[in-house]
């Protein structure tokens, strides 16, 4: 544990007076910047995959569904395309919700973060092919409340870790719960 905590202090180049004519304070604070560069590469490349991974699942769930809606959809329902944006949308902000949490170590000490996560992903895919896809609204209104309870749970698990990313899961809570009214309404 204690293993974990600690920090490593850089090497500094050593710097001698004969070829260079900067000072060492100059050559460790350069250091430093270009050590803080190549950590928020790091840290923006992880980002893009946490974003892209649910986002690029999302987008092939929704080419397996189909653009059209397979049984009768209600009156006041949005057009097909409107329900896979929002999918895609709420995706992205999970997937940055979770690299928060990744972000803070939250996988590696919460045992069940990882769990709730992986099953929340393939929840979301599974609702859009079963309901717009295949026409099943009965399952698909299972995949809804199954959905939102991982949802709820995983939020609860991030909030241990990052307040902030259990705040950003609010709003999928509520697109779940808007496809929970719209599958409803298919039966």
């Amino acid at each position: 544990m204690a293993s974990q905590t600690l920090k490593h202090r850089p090497k500094e180049e050593p710097t001698t007076t004969a070829t260079t004519t900067a000072t060492p304070s100059t050559t460790s604070h350069k250091y430093r910047k270009d050590q803080r560069l190549a950590m928020a590469k790091r840290g923006l490349r992880s980002l893009a995959v946490a974003v892209a991974i649910p986002a690029v699942g999302t987008a092939a769930s929704i080419s397996i569904a189909g653009a059209t809606l397979a049984s009768t959809k209600p009156s006041w329902s949005p057009p097909v395309w409107a329900f896979h944006l929002g999918s895609l949308l709420m995706s992205a902000l999970l997937g940055f919700s979770s690299w928060l949490v990744w972000a803070e170590g939250g996988f590696h000490g919460r045992s069940e973060a990882l769990p709730l996560y992986l099953s929340e992903l393939f929840m979301s895919l599974m609702w859009a092919p079963l309901v717009f896809g295949a026409g099943f609204p009965r399952p698909g209104m299972a995949v809804c409340v199954a959905h939102f309870a991982v949802l709820f749970m995983l939020s609860q698990s991030y909030r241990q870790v990052n307040p902030m990313a259990a705040d950003l899961i609010k709003p999928y809570l509520a697109w779940v719960s808007f496809l929970a009214v719209f599958n409803y309404k298919l039966l």
